[in-house]
């Protein structure tokens, strides 16, 4: 097991390392991206955060994986937002009283969004929840992660740190 956890440690690291496929797709992402704040408004989080490292995860509240990875979401605010990484919640309830019920049970300190119309999800190519996308300070997405799984918070962690002593 820990084979397998220091290979996939090191690919990502390789495709941090390398050019990336996405780059500057954030520009593209934002365009096509319609997402809203839970109360309907408009929200420009990710022109916003342009020059941030962006941990931008897809969510929803029928989505198990999804209540667990909550904590560790909140946690990765709170210890590395002085850093320059940013955390964004992208709910994909069709109902936002379905995203509200479940941020009264498992409250967010980190920034939450809609895509009442799934643009971002449809662009993005997610396929599984939660759906991760780790973002440098150029806009270029550098890596994706699906599902959540505990025992492979640290690699995540390692790959924002990498990137935010990255130059912009």
């Amino acid at each position: 097991m820990k084979k397998i956890k220091q290979s996939i440690f090191v690919i990502a690291a390789l495709l941090l390392c390398s050019h990336s496929a996405f780059a500057d797709h954030l520009s593209q992402v934002s365009s096509a991206c319609d997402l809203k704040t839970l109360d309907g408004k408009p929200a420009a989080v990710l022109q916003e955060l342009r020059g941030k490292v962006v941990y931008m995860d897809f969510w929803a509240s029928w989505c198990p994986p999804c209540v667990k990875s909550f904590p560790f979401l909140n946690q990765l605010e709170h210890d590395m937002k002085e850093q320059g990484v940013h955390v964004i919640g992208v709910n994909l309830d069709e109902k936002v009283k379905d995203a509200e019920d479940f941020l009264a049970k498992h409250p967010a300190h980190f920034s939450i969004v809609a895509d009442p119309s799934k643009a971002c999800a449809k662009v993005l190519e997610v396929m599984a929840m939660p759906t991760s996308y780790i973002i440098d300070k150029k806009g270029n997405i550098r890596y994706v992660h699906q599902g959540f799984r505990p025992g492979e918070t640290e690699e995540l962690r390692a790959l924002l740190a990498q990137l935010v002593m990255e130059n912009p």
